[in-house]
């Protein structure tokens, strides 16, 4: 192989890298990023733990609908705007300092950065039973 075949050849090969990687950011780009912040017993409420999880999303990104169980939820914003409808109701936008409720078995529908320019991020709290661990459940397509 001449140094003209091997250059096209790695010429390519950067070229699809570089298609893949733009494709794998454009598919996670697209979704929620959840990080866990703390998890603590209920003591006077045994059997019980609250839970929360920092949810960020990139500008335009959506969560799939989604159930949270017999969780009890709040979501709280705490920076930019976020989209969001919970049992066919109302869909409403949600600020930094605004929060929405969702009682046990409330089917989630619209979760999304309420921008296409600029990031969001929230703060899920949940109060479920110790034992339930999956506190996220998204419909299957």
């Amino acid at each position: 192989m001449n140094i003209r075949s091997m250059a096209a050849a790695a010429l390519a090969v950067l070229s699809l890298a570089t298609a893949s990687q733009t494709a794998f950011a454009a598919e996670t780009a697209a979704h929620e990023t959840i990080t866990p912040a703390l998890a603590e017993a209920i003591p006077n409420v045994p059997g019980k733990t609250m839970t929360a999880l920092v949810v960020e999303y990139a500008p335009g990104a959506k969560s799939p609908s989604h159930r949270h169980g017999q969780a009890f939820v709040v979501g709280y914003v705490l920076s930019g705007a976020i989209r969001s409808q919970v049992d066919g109701g109302e869909t409403r936008v949600f600020h930094a300092g605004e929060h929405w409720t969702e009682k046990p078995g409330a089917h989630h529908t619209v979760s999304e950065n309420a921008s296409d320019t600029e990031p969001a991020k929230l703060l899920a709290i949940f109060i479920a039973d110790t034992k339930d661990k999956n506190l996220v459940t998204f419909d299957k397509k």
